[in-house]
């Protein structure tokens, strides 16, 4: 997994009061309920998130990251992947996410988010955010459409998605991390290729010599960057949340 339980996100360069933020559980379109956790800023700044976890699905940095997100004004819902196979409860250090990853299914991610998406609906535009395997989904639902006003992802794994086929989609955030192997640089220029040669717009960053999940405030040495994705996440969502 790219977090850990005991990482926890950086904050966001703006702060402000958190009104409320709790775990809730969410119906897809075909019947699947699962977890997730909403969160909800004192003055909201118009737009939404949703985020997509990495591959242990909905665990404490996530929850903490929704927190983060509402201090910088997004109503934001953290998704759970795995409510069609492991249910609702409690997960330990233990939790064998892998299965679970394995039997996850394009269709799935899309109605899960789609309910996050709807749970958000009249509260602004919303955006995507990934990490890891994540990350990739979140691309992948923006390049889709889905309602979506953007996808942004870090550090994403491009082996849980296919090349787009079809667009125009949303416009895309692509956070990189130089030292990531996860996915080689070779990877995303085929992905960038394939997003050109669709019509999706993208723009794509890389910090020199970051590793995979370096958004995470115990890494020190990677403060200045996580500054710096903040504010690029910030812009970007501004800018995509303007009517054209």
């Amino acid at each position: 997994m790219c977090h850990s339980t005991d990482s926890r996100p950086p904050a966001p360069p703006v702060q402000g009061e958190v009104a409320s933020h709790e775990q809730i559980e969410l119906t897809a379109a075909d019947g699947n309920s699962f977890l997730a956790y909403e969160a909800e800023p004192a003055e909201p700044n118009g737009r939404c998130v949703v985020i997509l976890p990495d591959v242990r699905g909905l665990h404490p940095f996530y929850r903490d990251l929704a927190v983060r997100f509402a201090e910088a004004g997004f109503s934001t819902i953290a998704i759970d992947y795995f409510g069609r196979t492991a249910g609702r409860g409690d997960r330990g250090d233990d939790f064998d996410f892998m299965t679970h990853v394995n039997q996850l299914t394009s269709e799935g991610i899309r109605a899960d988010a789609r309910a996050a998406t709807e749970a958000l609906s009249g509260r602004g535009p919303v955006f995507t955010v990934g990490f890891c395997m994540g990350g990739s989904q979140s691309w992948r639902l923006a390049a889709e459409g889905n309602g979506l006003a953007g996808g942004i992802g870090f550090y994403g794994a491009l082996r849980f998605i296919d090349l787009p086929r079809s667009g125009p989609g949303a416009p895309l955030l692509l956070l990189r991390g130089g030292a990531d192997t996860v996915s080689t640089p070779e990877e995303f220029e085929a992905y960038e290729a394939a997003l050109d040669q669709v019509g999706t717009e993208h723009e794509t960053h890389v910090y020199d010599g970051a590793p995979h999940s370096f958004f995470d405030r115990s890494y020190g040495e990677w403060a200045e960057a996580c500054q710096d994705a903040w504010r690029r996440i910030l812009s970007f969502t501004e800018r995509r949340a303007q009517p054209k």
